[in-house]
Parts: structure tokens; sequence; C-alpha cells
């Protein structure tokens, strides 16, 4: 019997199931909301809360504690300067999971994790240099065919 054990084992040894939550965990810091199967989703709030706790209190030590689960610069960067800030004055509560349905193949309980505030920074500058690209190719494709033209 398991009486006493938490967690879900998820058909995986420690090891694995370890890896796939650090896993998990940098692509919703990333990206803000992932979908995944409902206990993994589950289970994943485990993980993600507390890292957010302690990158509210941004130092050196804390810092190096979190690098040894978000291995990318990137990643462990935006969770302290982009994602921590705005859970600042919030006592817990930084993910919510909402039920998807199930997925078409193997009828596995779907679920969207997603972080409860947004960062929303780098969204907002990203659409404007866009524009400013497909602003250019428009202009340089009448010149393209000018030049065809002679």
């Amino acid at each position: 019997m398991r009486h006493g054990y938490a967690g879900r084992q998820l058909g995986r040894d420690t090891t694995a199931r370890k890896a796939l939550f650090r896993g998990l965990a940098m692509q919703l810091i990333e990206h803000g909301q992932i979908v995944t199967t409902l206990p993994k989703a589950k289970d994943l709030r485990r993980v993600v809360e507390p890292m957010i706790t302690r990158a509210r209190t941004d130092n050196l030590a804390n810092r190096r504690l979190l690098s040894q689960d978000v291995t990318t610069p990137a990643t462990l960067k935006k969770l302290f300067e982009e994602v921590a800030p705005l859970f600042k004055n919030v006592q817990g509560g930084y993910t919510r999971v909402l039920k998807m349905g199930f997925r078409k193949g193997d009828d596995a309980p779907m679920a969207l994790i997603q972080l409860t505030k947004q960062p929303e920074a780098k969204a907002a500058a990203a659409k404007p240099a866009k524009a400013k690209k497909a602003a250019k190719a428009a202009e340089a494709a009448p010149a393209a065919e000018e030049a065809k033209a002679e």
C-alpha cells in the first residue's frame, strides 16, 4: 500500500519525473501558459509556486538555488525580472488550472495551466517591430517590381 506517499508517479522514475517538471516549469515561466494533462498540471503547481515565491526576493542565494531547476539563463532572468515582481504582494495562488476536455487518441484529461498575472512588457514591444517590418516589405515590393520591368 502507498499510504503516506504524496504526489503522483506518472509512470516515471524519480529522475525522469524531476526532469519532466523542470521542463514544464521552464516552459510555463517562458510562455505564461501551457497545455498538458490534468494530473501533470496539478502536480506542476507544487513545483512552480515555490519557485515564484523564492524569486520574489532577488538575491544571489535565491538565484543560485533556482538556477539548479531553471537551467536556461534567459528563463531565469525572466522569472526574476518579469514574473516574480507581478506577485510581489500576493500570498500564493500564482497559477490556475483550467480543464480543457479530453485528448483525442487516448482520452486523457487535458488542462491549461497559466500564471494568474501575465507579463506584458515584451508582447507590447514586439508588435510595433513586426508592423515596421511589414511596412518595409510593402514598400520594397513595388520597387522590386519596377526593377524587373526595366
